[in-house]
């Protein structure tokens, strides 16, 4: 499956910068499979049938629930797509339903980045693009943001 970016470059347009939704986005899951490896572990360690029983059934709950998340994260990943072309900023969201940005870069007028303390360490942040007389537009947790801002300001 081609990338939306390259069906909708003009001629003579040429991508500069690529990035993604950070991966914080698979942290749920994460947690929930360390919890569900915890329930397996504690499901060994124990010699009681019906808290044996009990344990295996809750990994197993919680084993659905980490896959759920995983493959959600996994599809926001797959389906966002944030680029800076030597033209354009060009944001792009969803599969079925989706939702695009496009700002042409002369008509960006300021690029703004936050982040929090976990953001600055795990490198990753929301960026709001403000353009003239275009509005303003925010794209959430992305990796890379300063690099990301750069790429915009520096032409």
């Amino acid at each position: 499956m081609a990338r939306y970016i390259d069906e909708i470059l003009q001629p003579g347009e040429r991508v500069l910068y690529s990035t993604n939704a950070h991966w914080i986005f698979y942290f749920p899951a994460i947690l929930a499979w360390i919890v569900a490896l915890g329930f397996l572990v504690a499901s060994r360690m124990t010699t009681i049938d019906g808290i044996v029983l009990l344990c295996l059934i809750a990994a197993g709950v919680v084993a659905l629930a980490a896959l759920f998340w995983t493959l959600k994260g996994w599809f926001h990943r797959f389906t966002t797509e944030t680029d800076v072309t030597n033209l354009r900023v060009v944001h792009k969201t969803g599969f079925i339903k989706r939702r695009t940005f496009e700002m042409a870069l002369d008509k960006v007028e300021s690029v703004d980045v936050d982040q929090t303390i976990l953001g600055r360490i795990l490198n990753y942040g929301d960026v709001t693009i403000r353009g003239v007389g275009e509005g303003i537009e925010t794209i959430k947790t992305i990796a890379s943001p300063l690099a990301f801002r750069s790429s915009i300001t520096t032409r």
